[in-house]
C-alpha cells in the first residue's frame, strides 16, 4: 500500500482536520519537480547544478536558526490558548529564480501544516496530563476507600481476603489459607499506619452521582427524594467505584494510544514529504531532508511523544496492578481488546445462505405456478391469515440488509459508527456479520413458507392442519429464543446491546436518552407494519383462529381494531417522549420542535388508519390535511436538521461545506428519494387499487419502501453526526469519575 493511502486509512477520523495535508503538499511538489526538470534542461551544460547546497547552521539564544544558500528556518515561541508553542517559519531565498514561487508556496504550506500539528498535539498532551492528575487523585481515593472497607470487614475473613487480593493483586503468590491469613494480618497492620492519611483523603471526597437515570431515580426526583452524598463504605459501592474507574482508565489509555499514533503518522508524513522534495538525480542534494528533520527534532511534538510513551507505561502498570490482580495478560486484554478479523468462514457462510435464499425463492415461484395456487379458492384466505405472519420476517430481513449496506458505506467513507453508537471495542459487527444473520433468517423463513405450502398441498399430511398452522409460531419462538440465548454464540454482546437499547426506548420517559436510543426509536417508526404483524400473531394464535381452517376473526374484532391504531402510534409516541426528555435535560427547544414532528405523524397515521377502516369524505379530507403537514415538516427536518443539507452560503450548492461522498449527485438523489418515499401515504388516501395485487401485498410493498427510505436516512444522519464530531475533534466519550474532591468544587467530574 502506498504511503498516502496508508496515511489516510490510519487517521483518527474525528481528528482528520488536524493531520498534515499530505496530499496537497504532494501536489505542490509535483509542480516543483516539473519546474526543476525545466531548469535542469536549461542548465544541462553546467558542471555543477545551480541548486547545490552548502549547508551551515547558526544558533542564537532566542530562536534556533538554520540556513543555507537557499533556505532559512527560524523558530519562535507563541502563545496559543494559554500554552507556549514552538512555531517554525521557513524562508526560501531564491524566490526570484525559475520555479521559485512553487518552492515558496511549498515551504509556506509546510510550515502551516507542521505548526498546526505541533499546536494540536501540544494541546492534547496538556489535556492528557490534566486527566492523568485527576486519575491519580481518583486512585488515591480508591485505595483509601478499599482500606476503609477492609477495616470495616476485618471480622469477616472471606470479605477481608477478597478485598486484600483486589488491592495488592497477590492471588497468585498466596499458596495456602494459613499463609493467606498471615499475609492479611500483616497487611492490616501496615494499613493501620496509613489510617491518618486515608482518613484525610476520605474527608475531602464525596461520591459523584451517576448520570444514568433509572425509573426509580426518576420517580425519586419527581417526589424530591434526594439521595445522600455521604460515603457508604460497602462492598457494593466499592465494586461500583472500581467498575467506573476501570472504564475511565481504559478510555484514557485509548486516548494516549491515539496521541501516540497521531505523532507517529505526522512525523512519518513530514519525513516522506521532505524526502520527496529532496529527491533529485544529483547526489549533492540528498542531505536536505535529513537536515530539516534533524532541525525539527527539537520540536515539542517529539519531546511530548516521550512523555506520552512514559504515561502509557504508567497507566498499564497501574491498571494491571489494581484492576486485574497483577495479571498482565488479563489487564492488556482489557486495555487492548482484540480487533475482529474478517474470517473466510463468515464470507463463505454468507454466500451459502444467499445462494440458498435465491434457490428457495425460485422454488417457491415454481411451486406456486405449477400448482396454480394463486387461482385456488384458498388463496384469499392464505393472504389474509398466513401472509401477515410470514411478512414480519421479510420486513426484518430487509431492514438488516439496509443496515449492512449502511455499515459498508460508513466504513468506506470513514464514518466512525462504532464510536457514535458506543459499541464496545472489538464487539461491533461488520456488514458481513449482519448479512450472515440476515440471509440466515431469510433462508429459515423461506424454508418455513415452503414447508407450509407443501404440508398444505400434500394429501398425506393434510390431516395435520394444527402442525401446519403452527409453523410460523414455531419460527417466531425460535428467533426470540436465539435473541435471548445467554450463551456466547451468535454475537451475544451485540444481541444484549440491542436488547438494552430497546428496553430504554420502551422506558423512554425514565431513562436518559443517548444517540443509540433515539436512533433505534427512529428505526421502529419505520416498522409499524412489522409491529402490526406481531399483533396479528397474538390475535391469530391467542384467540384460536388457527384451529378452525384459517378463520380470521381478528379484523372484525373491536379490540383488535383498537390496538391496530395503538400499535401504529407506539413508536412515534416513544420518540415523542424521548424528545421531551432530551428537551428537559439539555434545555434545548430544538428537541421540542423535533417532538412536534412525531406528534403530527401520530395524528396523521391515526387519521389514515381511520379512513382505511371506515372510509368517508370527512376522514379523507382530514387525513389529506394532516398527512400533508406532517410530510412537509418531516421532510424539512430530515434534510435540513438530521442531514445538515440545504445550508445557505456553502460552497456546495444546496448541500453543506463538508461532504464525505465525492459525488454531489448522491445527495441530490437522496433528497429527491426521501421526498418521494415519504409520499407513499398517498396510496391510502387516494385508495389506489391494483387488480393483480392483494391488499396485504400492497401494504407489504409500501412498508418495504419505508424501510428503504429509513436505510437511506441512516447513512446521511450518521454522516452528519460524524462531521459534527470532526468539527469538534470529539474522538472519545466522556467518562464520569466516581469521586469528587471538595477543592474541585461542587460540580461533578
Amino acid at each position: 500500500m502506498r504511503f498516502g493511502k496508508e496515511f489516510v486509512s490510519q487517521m483518527i477520523p474525528e481528528w482528520q482536520e488536524a493531520y498534515i495535508d499530505y496530499a496537497y503538499l504532494k501536489t505542490i511538489l509535483q509542480d516543483i519537480q516539473a519546474s526543476r526538470r525545466v531548469s535542469d534542461s536549461n542548465n544541462q551544460n553546467s558542471s555543477t547544478p545551480s541548486f547545490a547546497r552548502n549547508l551551515t547552521r547558526r544558533y542564537n539564544r532566542d530562536a534556533l536558526v538554520s540556513e543555507n544558500h537557499d533556505i532559512v528556518v527560524n523558530t519562535a515561541t507563541r502563545d496559543e490558548e494559554g500554552l507556549e508553542t514552538t512555531a517554525y517559519e521557513t524562508t526560501f531565498l531564491k524566490a526570484g529564480e525559475a520555479g521559485g514561487d512553487f518552492e515558496v508556496t511549498f515551504f509556506r504550506n509546510l510550515d502551516r501544516e507542521f505548526n498546526k500539528v505541533i499546536s494540536f498535539y501540544r494541546l492534547k498532551v496538556e489535556k492528557a496530563r490534566t486527566e492523568a492528575l485527576a486519575l491519580n487523585k481518583q486512585m488515591d481515593a480508591l485505595i483509601a476507600f478499599r482500606h476503609k472497607v477492609m477495616d470495616q470487614n476485618q471480622k469477616n475473613p472471606s470479605v477481608f481476603d477478597s478485598v486484600s487480593v483486589d488491592i495488592n493483586g497477590l492471588a497468585s503468590e498466596v499458596g495456602s489459607s494459613s499463609n493467606c491469613t498471615e499475609h492479611n494480618v500483616a497487611l492490616a497492620d501496615l494499613m493501620r499506619n496509613d489510617d491518618t492519611s486515608n482518613e484525610s483523603i476520605l474527608e475531602r471526597i464525596r461520591m459523584n452521582k451517576t448520570r444514568e437515570i433509572t425509573p426509580l431515580s426518576a420517580i425519586k426526583t419527581i417526589l424530591k427524594v434526594h439521595k445522600q452524598d455521604e460515603l457508604k463504605f460497602t462492598r457494593e459501592n466499592l465494586k461500583e467505584v472500581e467498575k467506573r474507574l476501570q472504564v475511565a482508565f481504559i478510555e484514557f489509555y485509548q486516548k494516549l494510544r491515539h496521541l501516540k499514533n497521531y505523532s507517529f503518522l505526522n512525523a512519518s508524513a513530514v519525513s516522506k514529504i521532505m524526502k520527496k522534495y529532496d529527491k533529485p538525480k544529483e547526489m549533492l542534494r540528498n542531505c536536505i531532508w535529513k537536515w530539516w528533520i534533524d532541525l525539527t527534532s527539537v520540536a515539542p511534538m517529539n519531546f511530548k511523544h516521550v512523555q506520552v510513551h512514559k504515561l502509557l507505561l504508567k497507566v498499564e502498570s497501574t491498571f494491571i496492578e489494581h484492576f486485574s490482580n497483577s495479571n498482565r495478560r488479563q489487564g492488556m486484554s482489557l486495555l487492548r481488546p482484540k480487533i475482529n478479523k474478517e474470517r473466510h468462514l463468515i464470507t463463505f457462510s454468507t454466500g451459502f445462505f444467499f445462494g440458498c435464499g435465491v434457490s428457495l425463492i425460485v422454488a417457491l415461484g415454481l411451486i406456486i405456478h405449477a400448482r396454480n395456487i394463486m387461482g385456488t379458492p384458498g388463496q384469499r384466505t392464505y393472504m389474509e391469515t398466513m401472509f401477515p405472519l410470514y411478512r414480519f420476517f421479510g420486513f426484518v430481513v430487509l431492514h438488516m440488509d439496509m443496515y449492512a449496506a449502511n455499515i459498508y458505506f460508513w466504513r468506506r467513507y470513514r464514518v466512525n459508527y462504532s464510536f457514535i453508537f458506543g459499541f464496545k471495542q472489538g464487539t461491533e459487527l461488520g456488514y458481513r456479520h449482519v448479512l450472515l444473520l440476515s440471509f440466515g433468517l431469510g433462508t429459515l423463513s423461506l424454508c418455513a413458507v415452503l414447508l407450509n405450502l407443501d404440508m398444505e398441498m400434500d394429501a398425506q399430511t393434510k390431516d395435520y392442519r394444527l402442525v401446519t398452522e403452527l409453523i410460523p409460531l414455531f419460527l417466531l419462538v425460535l428467533v426470540i429464543a436465539i435473541f435471548l440465548c445467554p450463551f456466547h454464540i451468535l454475537y451475544r454482546s451485540s444481541r444484549y446491546f440491542f436488547l438494552s437499547v430497546l428496553f430504554r426506548c420502551i422506558a423512554a420517559p425514565f431513562y436518559a436518552v443517548n444517540l443509540p436510543d433515539f436512533f433505534l426509536g427512529d428505526q421502529l417508526t419505520s416498522q409499524v407494519q412489522a409491529l402490526r404483524s406481531l399483533e396479528f400473531y397474538i390475535c391469530y394464535y391467542g384467540f384460536g383462529d388457527f384451529r378452525y381452517r384459517r378463520r380470521d376473526t381478528c379484523t372484525s374484532n373491536i379490540g383488535f381494531r383498537t390496538f391496530y391504531f395503538i400499535v401504529a402510534v407506539i413508536p412515534y409516541w416513544l420518540r415523542f417522549l424521548q424528545c421531551i426528555r432530551r428537551m428537559m435535560e439539555d434545555k434545548d427547544l430544538s428537541h421540542g420542535y423535533n417532538g412536534i414532528k412525531y406528534l403530527l405523524t401520530i395524528v396523521a397515521a391515526c387519521l389514515r388508519t381511520a379512513y382505511t377502516l371506515n372510509r368517508g369524505t370527512t376522514w379523507n379530507i382530514t387525513a389529506w390535511v394532516f398527512s400533508g403537514v406532517a410530510t412537509f415538516y418531516g421532510t424539512y427536518w430530515d434534510i435540513v436538521v438530521d442531514w445538515g443539507l440545504l445550508q445557505r452560503g456553502c460552497k456546495n450548492s444546496f448541500l453543506r461545506d463538508k461532504l464525505l461522498v465525492p459525488h454531489k449527485t448522491v445527495y441530490y438523489a437522496a433528497m429527491v428519494l426521501n421526498v418521494l418515499l415519504r409520499l407513499v401515504w398517498l396510496q391510502t388516501v387516494l385508495d389506489l387499487k391494483f387488480s393483480f395485487l392483494h391488499r396485504e401485498t400492497m401494504v407489504a410493498l409500501l412498508a418495504c419502501l419505508e424501510i428503504i427510505r429509513r436505510g437511506i436516512w441512516n447513512f446521511f444522519r450518521l454522516e452528519n453526526e460524524h462531521l459534527n464530531n470532526v468539527g469538534r475533534y470529539r474522538a472519545f466519550k466522556t467518562v464520569p469519575l466516581p469521586f469528587n474532591y471538595e477543592e474541585d468544587g461542587d460540580h461533578d467530574n
